[in-house]
């Protein structure tokens, strides 16, 4: 994804599944990243044009990038949401567990946000 173009203008904002990485190329060189709830997503800067963004728990939050002399390069949402792709969830009564099948279906790994959002879902079944 390159911020600028892509980024500025999309008015869905920045969309990354939880507990993964999605690698973000500037337009011009970032002089600050501010993530507005790191407990929600992350930055790694890589180098002044390309920085990555880690989801890492469920929600919304915002990622501002400024340049040198303060102009905003990004501004933009930034939603962490659960990946579907080869996954299942299985309810048994209160519990509720999500698998990941590729190709063989194994409990995925749940990290503290995953775990909340497990009991939340259990707790209103």
């Amino acid at each position: 994804m390159t911020a600028g173009a892509a980024v500025a203008g999309d008015p869905a904002g920045i969309e990354v599944s939880m507990n993964q990485a999605k690698i973000i190329k500037l337009a011009r060189a970032a002089d600050t990243v501010v993530v507005g709830e790191p407990k929600i997503a992350d930055v790694t800067v890589k180098d002044s044009s390309t920085i990555v963004l880690t989801g890492k728990g469920f929600g919304v939050t915002n990622l501002v990038i400024l340049d040198k002399e303060g102009a905003p390069i990004v501004d933009e949402q930034v939603f962490v949401r659960r990946s579907h792709v080869k996954s299942v969830r299985v309810y048994r009564r209160s519990q509720v567990q999500t698998m990941s099948c590729t190709p063989y279906c194994e409990a995925e790994f749940r990290n503290e946000a995953v775990a909340a959002s497990e009991a939340a879902m259990a707790a209103s079944n």
